[in-house]
């Protein structure tokens, strides 16, 4: 299992930390939204999911991954 961290813009409340937790369970990783920081933790398997498949994730909700 691979960690890292993503920034991520546009997060602000409870439904933000939801809709991205959410969208990374979906496609097979486990993420951990910080609103403090901006940053979203991802823990994946890098033999199952790509980094592109990640941010796109993120960014089908409406976010910004930098």
């Amino acid at each position: 299992m691979k960690t890292i961290t993503l920034n991520v813009s546009g997060m602000s409340c409870q439904h933000c930390v939801n809709s991205i937790e959410g969208a990374l369970k979906q496609v097979g990783a486990e993420g951990k939204v910080d609103l403090a920081t901006n940053s979203v933790d991802v823990k994946f398997d890098e033999n199952k999911l790509t980094l592109d498949a990640i941010k796109e994730a993120i960014e089908d909700q409406g976010y910004d991954v930098a």
